[in-house]
Parts: structure tokens; sequence; C-alpha cells
């Protein structure tokens, strides 16, 4: 691999002098910018030689476009006269479809400048710092960067605990023109000023990086905490208090003329919940979410409308992640038409949408099930049509490399094709599925989690969830019914990875309509069902007997990860069935 100030062979356009690469270095934090590089991981290492869905970025830096050797590269790419300096790749990383017509990269590119310097530094030399053990200074070395500031305390006394409710991370920066504070990480990420939230009672740790160099400090006046103050790039405070008083307060640099240049944000704090209220989004979608019956009808055309929204919500109890949605809730909408029917689906793309989106429907005759067509950029959308040919239960899911990466953040959903005439009645329909979680932080940490694509590529979750969350089927949105009445459930996998081993403890399915399809007739007596990634069943049975009935995966090792539901079930006792009592904390 050439090294970054390295020419290209055969004397044509030539790379960035040494002195090129250490500007694009100084232009940019390489610190920050291996952070924004994380939007970038799930296609491009920066490993010597790793070919992703994209091509390894290690010495991209004074490179030929379409030159790494070993990637298949699209024509678009291999045609482009384009060596990667730190104009090029600006220029590039701003509109890739724009720079390069037709080039492969399913990214819609880095809007903001700050973003795009920082990455090219961390590109230019930070991801070899990173990639590599750190290593004393040597005498032609910078001196070194003042070192993290000890944390500060709140109000002498103030109760806060070692793990913190909220978790934010800003660094000083130049955006407009003014000084200001720009978010780093999860659902703050790039944004300036952004506004922080936190319920009453909370702990809240924010950690401040000095991004330009001069001296700053973070004040909350009316939470009585103040940051000691950083100076020189590079140097760093953590602050941890609790957010005592509900209300819509202010944030700021007490350093004289820096909040009158910019430097302000708002500081939330809603008032303290109830008891056993969730105080982050709850993107889990409750299983009575579903579409009724359809009947006898004649086929006709059915609009759908879908939305891809990228937001923070509720992972388990003190802990967030960024998930990827189809309407803002994991699973995406139960999609319910009936064979012959003619689907007019319409994807539309949040503005605020980091990434490309798309569809792939299972149920769909055609290339990429649609997603070939439905490849939509932030604040766009995109149409077409398709017919349901085969009655049965499918999945859908984005289909946007990294593929698996898009499911993984929780886009993914069911939608069932009805034969003619319908499914035969019953008492409760529920809409159930398996994923599973790959955050960065270990499971039951309390903070804001993010997706770790190396735990994603070695199979490695922290989380597998019901319904996008822990405890969505359980403490949330339990299953309801009553002795004597008729349950259909329609599960799928999502994944990506994992097949499903679903059960019911305590209940014998009647019919099991195996991997979806309900052109044959169904299986009988059945106890445990396995469902792959991608899969589905619908699975029906009468209750018979009141208690709480346990949805598990039987690989149940996975339940002390946040994989279980609950079915209560009301009624009069049935001692000719099952005769005896139930003791308390059996978890059954």
């Amino acid at each position: 691999m050439a090294a970054s100030t390295t020419a290209p062979p055969g004397g044509g356009t030539t790379g960035q002098s040494p002195q090129q690469a250490n500007a694009a270095q100084s232009a940019g934090d390489a610190g920050a910018g291996r952070l924004v590089f994380r939007k970038c991981q799930a296609c491009h290492s920066i490993e010597p030689g790793k070919n992703l869905l994209g091509p390894s970025l290690s010495g991209v830096i004074g490179r030929k476009a379409g030159a790494e050797a070993g990637f298949n590269y699209s024509p678009a790419m291999k045609s482009a006269d384009i060596v990667w300096n730190p104009e090029t790749l600006d220029q590039y990383l701003a509109d890739p479809a724009k720079v390069v017509p037709g080039n492969k990269m399913p990214f819609p590119g880095l809007k903001t400048d700050h973003d795009r310097a920082d990455v090219i530094a961390f590109l230019a030399g930070g991801a070899k710092a990173a990639a590599t053990p750190a290593q004393p200074p040597s005498a032609a070395a910078p001196a070194p960067q003042p070192a993290p500031t000890p944390a500060a305390q709140g109000t002498p006394g103030t109760n806060v605990t070692y793990l913190p409710d909220a978790r934010y991370t800003l660094r000083s920066g130049i955006a407009d023109g003014r000084m200001v504070y720009i978010g780093v990480g999860g659902a703050i990420d790039g944004k300036v000023n952004p506004v922080l939230t936190a319920a009453e009672g909370q702990v809240v740790q924010l950690t401040l990086i000095n991004g330009e160099g001069a001296e700053h400090d973070i004040s909350f006046p009316d939470q009585n905490t103040t940051s000691p103050r950083v100076t020189g790039k590079g140097a760093s405070t953590t602050i941890a208090f609790r957010a005592d008083k509900a209300g819509d307060f202010t944030y700021f640099c007490t350093v004289p003329g820096h909040r009158l240049a910019g430097m302000q944000g708002q500081f939330l704090v809603t008032p303290r919940p109830p008891p056993q209220t969730v105080v982050e989004a709850d993107i889990s979608r409750e299983p009575t979410d579903l579409p009724g019956p359809i009947g006898k009808r004649a086929p006709q055309t059915v609009r759908v409308e879908l939305l891809s929204v990228e937001l923070e919500g509720r992972l388990a109890e003190g802990t967030t992640f960024g998930y990827w949605t189809f309407n803002g809730k994991v699973p995406g909408p139960f999609i319910r038409v009936r064979v012959g029917d003619t689907i007019d689906i319409h994807l539309k793309n949040s503005a605020d949408s980091s990434m490309i989106h798309s569809v792939d429907f299972h149920a769909t005759t055609g290339p990429g099930g649609g997603a070939a067509v439905l490849q939509v950029d932030p604040g766009k959308e995109k149409s077409m049509t398709w017919k349901a040919l085969v009655p049965g239960l499918y999945v859908y899911h984005c289909a946007t490399p990294m593929v698996a990466e898009h499911i993984a953040n929780g886009m993914y959903g069911l939608i069932l094709v009805e034969p003619d005439g319908g499914l035969p009645p019953v008492d409760h329909e529920f809409y159930v599925m398996q994923g599973e979680v790959y955050s960065d932080l270990p499971y039951g940490q309390h903070g804001s989690a993010e997706f770790s694509v190396e735990k994603l590529l070695n199979e490695r979750p922290e989380y597998f969830v019901f319904n996008g969350s822990v405890g969505a089927l359980s403490r949330l949105h339990p299953l309801q019914a009553k002795v004597g009445e008729t349950v259909r459930i329609f599960f799928g996998v999502g994944g990506p990875n994992y097949t499903s081993s679903f059960h019911v403890i305590g209940e014998i399915m009647d019919k099991v309509y195996e991997w979806g399809g309900i052109r044959t007739s169904p299986l009988e007596g059945i106890q445990t069902v396995s469902v792959p990634p991608g899969g589905a069943v619908i699975a029906e049975f009468k209750t018979l007997v009141p208690g709480n009935y346990t949805l598990v995966d039987h690989a149940l090792a996975r339940a002390e990860r946040g994989l279980a539901g609950i079915l209560s079930v009301e009624g009069p006792p049935n001692p000719e069935i099952f005769n005896g009592q139930v003791m308390p904390g059996m978890g059954h």
C-alpha cells in the first residue's frame, strides 16, 4: 500500500505533497474525525488491504480513484480522473453522486464543512494513529496537548450516581462565523448548539472537548454547575450533575464574550415522571397495532406510505439507541393486502436522515423486491407499484448497503398477503418480531448507545429484543386475552443474523403456518417453531387456563439479553386442565 505522500507511478496527476497532508491534518480535528468516521465504517475499513462493501481507505490521500487493489469498482469510479487530496475528498464527501455520477456509494454525503475537514484529517493521519498503539512524541513532534481537566462536581452534597441517565459530548468549534458547541455522537451528532434534554431528577454527564484551541467552559447556572475551563486543542473535561429543577434553561460558555459570540444552547428538563413511566421515546410497536382482516372483496390498488425516520429511542431502562425505523417504530407498520392487489408503495426518507434508505418486500416478484427502484436520498420520495401474486406472511426490510446494518438498527416489518376470502376468524391477532441490537455499550450499561459495526460483523449482539426494545412486550405492551379466546400471532424475524426457536411457555400451538406459507394446510400441535432471519410464521392457539404465558426464543440464554414477552390471560381457573397453585416469582 502506498503511503499518503507517495506519488502515483507513471508521472500522471500527482497527489498531495507532505506539506498538503500536514495542512489537511491541521485544518480538521483527527480525533473528532474518528467519531465522524463511524458513519463510514459500515462500508469502509482503515486497515490496509481490508475491503468491505467499499474499498479500504488506508492511504487514500494521494491515491488515484478506483485504484485500490482487490476491489471491484464501478465503471464510473474507474474512469474518474481524480486523485484523492483534501480538496477532492471534500468535494466528493459533500455530494458523491454529483462528483462521480453513476458511482455505487449509497451515502448522501457529509453536509457540514467541519465534519468533512475532521474526517479528512483523520484519514490523512489520524486513522494511522487510531489503528496503532500510541508512541512517545519525537523531538520534531508538536508539543503534547493539555491533559484532560479533572471532572468538575456540581453542588457539594449533590447525589450523583456512578452510571448517568443521560450522556452528552460537545466540541467547541466555528460554524457560520460564530463560536459554537457542536454535538458529538448519538442523536446530537454534528448539530450546532444542540438541545440537550433530561428528566427531572436524572443524572447528566457531559464531556466538553476543545475543538479549536481557544479557552472555553460550559455552564448550567440553573443547575448550579459549571465545568473547569479547557485550554488547548484536544483538551477535555467531564462534569456530572443531577437535573434538580424542571424547566426550559440555557447552557453557555462563561468566558467573556463567548456567549454573545454564539456559544449558547437550550437545556430542557421535563418534569419528574410518575414511577414506572418511560422517559425515553418508546419506539416499540404495540402488538395490537395492526389492521383488521380484509374480508371478502375484489382485488384493488392499495396505497402504502412508508417514512424512514432515524431517532434516539428507548432500548432498555436507562439506555437509548440510535434507531433507524419505518414510520418511527420497530417493527415497521403491519401491511395487509389480499392476493391480486396492486400495491402502490411510496417511500419517503426524512429530511434529517443521515443515510439513504430503501425497502425490499419479500412478497414482491421483481428486482430487489422493489429495492432496486426505491433507494431514496434524505428529504426525497420515490414510488412504484407491484402486484401481490402469492398469499402468505412476508418480511420487508431496508436493503441499502450495508443491508445488515440497516436491519439491525430496526428497519424491518411484516406484510400479510391474504388469500381470497381471508383467514379464518380469531378473537385476537398480535404482531411480534424478533431482532438483534449491536450496541457499543455492553448489555445493561446505562447511557446513549451507538451501533457497533465490529459486533455486527462478528455476529455478537448485546441485545435480543421483541418489537425493538427490552420489555416491549412485557413491561410496556404485554399481549392480553381471556380464557376461551383464540389467538393468532404473526411472528417474524428481522435478524439480521440469528434464527429464532419461537415458543410460548405453557401453550401448544394448535395451528402453525410454517415459514408464513398459507397455500398448504397448517401443521397442528406444535411446541416450538424455527423461524430464520427474513422469515415468518403464523401461530394460532386457544387459551384454556388463566395466567401469564412467556414468549421466548427457546435458545433461552437470549432471554438474559432482553428477549421475552408476556401473554396475560384472564378468566376463571380450569382445574380439569391445570390444577395447582402458581408460585410467585417463577417468571411465568
